[in-house]
This record gives C-alpha cells, structure tokens and sequence, in this order.
C-alpha cells in the first residue's frame, strides 16, 4: 500500500467517493437513522469531508462535523460517516480517516471525538470499539453513541 493521504472532497473525487463498493452486509449500516434525521438540521459550515487516497486511488471517505455551537452534543464533534472500499478494508484506511478527523477535531480545541452506529453481524461496532471508543449511550432510536477522548 502507499503513502496514505486526506484531500478535500471536490469536483475531481466526489465521484469516486460515491462509488465505494462496501463489503455485502454493510450497505445496511451506512447511515443511522439519529444521522438522517439530524442531517436536515445541522450547520453545513461544520462539515468536514475528505477522501482517503492510496496513491491516485479513493479506498475511503469521512465526514465529520466539528460545530461547537450544535446543541446536541453527540454531533458536535463527530464521525458523521465513514466508508472503505471493500478490497482496501483491513489496511489501515478506515484507521487513518478517524486519525485524521480527531487531529483537525484536537486543532480546533475539541476533547472528544463522538460517532453513532447500529450494533448487528455486520455492523462498524468492532471497528470503532478497536479504534478505543467507547460507549456512553443511546439515541432515541436505540443506536450506540461512542465517545473517543482526543
């Protein structure tokens, strides 16, 4: 694998971020229902997407929102979604993509990194429970809200 790297979503890569071919099973995990219904709401001036590049290719993409003004806690700094390309799933992308998040969460004076997901076979919850989150409750809709010390 080459150097991993994060760059801006743009006109030239927005189409391979949305071409990401997850692994069977974890199409059904890709957005939440709180993220759904919350994502009418939010600042957009708070959102922070960024592909990750292997050399010239996508293998991954996250969204984060950093708001230090959003009422509900649990999205004011968080992992809004993160997708890894099938064959590039267990390489350390989706590793890099949260490491870099929580670095420009830290830059803008943040302590906790937050992200939401539903338990099940084939759901991110091993992921993030690698990555040290940790769980500290549940949304109205009985998803897991994990919280990382940064």
């Amino acid at each position: 694998m080459s150097t991993l790297r994060l760059e801006a979503l743009n006109a030239t890569n927005i189409v391979a971020a949305n071409s990401l071919t997850l692994k069977p099973g974890q199409e059904a995990y890709a957005t939440p229902v709180s993220l759904a219904e919350a994502e009418r709401t939010l600042n957009q001036s708070g959102s922070w997407p960024r592909v990750v590049l292997d050399g010239k290719e996508v293998v991954g993409f996250i969204k984060g929102n950093l708001d230090p003004d959003e009422p509900r806690e649990e999205f004011r700094c968080c992992v809004w979604s993160i997708n890894v390309k099938a064959s590039a799933q267990g390489r350390g992308v989706g590793r890099f993509a949260v490491q870099g998040l929580a670095d420009e969460a830290r830059k803008r004076g943040f302590t906790r990194l937050t992200v939401i997901w539903e338990r099940g076979e084939e759901g991110p919850e091993e992921f993030f429970l690698h990555l040290g989150f940790q769980p500290i409750g549940e949304t109205q809709f009985g998803e897991v809200i994990g919280a990382l010390t940064l």
